[in-house]
């Protein structure tokens, strides 16, 4: 049996992770500069570069075949 990642799935992925990651930068940048509007402008744009970032990682981590492991099953009804 072979599993293969949707496309929509590696996109939600990178999409949930990129929301939590850019929050913490929002507030990094805000830690040092105290201007909320360009720490926002930051995290934005950080944001869309690791969203393109994540999932280009994702699908060719997709391609590589280190580590995977395909196991049959006993028997299937």
């Amino acid at each position: 049996m072979t599993i293969v990642e949707s496309h929509k799935r590696s996109i939600a992925k990178a999409m949930s992770w990129r929301i939590f990651a850019s929050l913490v930068t929002v507030i990094v940048v805000y830690s040092f500069t105290r201007e909320l509007i360009l720490s926002a402008g930051i995290g934005l744009v950080d944001t869309a570069i690791k969203i393109i970032g994540y999932y280009s990682h994702e699908r060719l981590w997709g391609r590589i075949r280190f580590g995977r492991k395909e196991i049959k099953e006993d028997y299937m009804i």
